[in-house]
């Protein structure tokens, strides 16, 4: 497999040069930008697997830079913050991040979750099926060969995370899964306190594929347990 491309973005050159050096030590190829707006301009033209993006940057912060990222690239992005609290969090995840990593951070603990990202958005897929095998939730209809989601005739926009979410689900019909089975199963790891990943990403879900998020159809609530899809 030939070298895979991570772009680190954060307007600190020192954190920069830091993460750059543990990267390659992995091997991996880096690329740098000091701002989002730099960031986008970047990935316009050059091919990038993953990116590492600081949330506080001048021109465009990591938040902006992602929810317009997110319209039309879907590779994993962690993102970087010296916001601690919950809410900040959320926000990050819920812009379309994959993963968020607090600092001061460990750079093996970043590198970790680099390749575990990588994995999921890489290898898991490849050993996914390639034909036509199709899931379907009433009008929803999911196509795991093409990775494309549908509702109707309207096609849904669904990050990678999203859509492993909702497939592994969608494969679960019916039955109710805890808050860490749906995370260990979706993303590959240890369930760690990650209630709101899992939380976030189900809403964002719900957002996408829902008539009335707030009085979901297909994604359930059972309460004090987890979720459950229902056709």
């Amino acid at each position: 497999m030939d070298k895979q491309t991570i772009l680190i973005v954060d307007d600190e050159k020192e954190i920069r040069e830091l993460i750059e050096i543990y990267l390659a030590n992995e091997g991996y190829n880096t690329l740098k930008a000091t701002n989002g707006e730099e960031a986008l301009e970047m990935i316009a033209s050059h091919h990038v697997d993953l990116i590492i993006l600081d949330i506080m940057m001048p021109k465009k912060d990591g938040i902006q830079a992602t929810m317009e990222l997110r319209k039309t690239k879907n590779m994993p992005i962690i993102m970087l913050s010296a916001k601690t609290q919950d809410m900040d969090k959320i926000h990050g995840l819920t812009s379309g991040a994959d993963d968020y990593l607090t600092k001061p951070f460990n750079p093996l603990e970043l590198i970790a979750r680099v390749k575990s990202q990588l994995r999921r958005y890489y290898v898991l897929n490849s050993e996914k099926p390639r034909n036509e095998n199709v899931l379907t939730l009433d009008d929803i209809t999911i196509n795991i060969g093409t990775r494309e989601v549908k509702k109707g005739e309207k096609d849904i926009k669904l990050t990678k995370t999203e859509f492993d979410m909702l497939e592994y689900m969608t494969r679960n019909v019916g039955i109710v899964l805890s808050v860490e089975k749906i995370y260990e199963n979706v993303w590959k790891e240890e369930f760690l306190e990650s209630e709101n990943t899992v939380m976030v990403h189900i809403r964002k879900l719900r957002e996408k594929i829902e008539d009335d998020p707030r009085n979901p159809r297909y994604i359930k609530t059972v309460w004090g347990v987890g979720y459950k899809v229902e056709k």
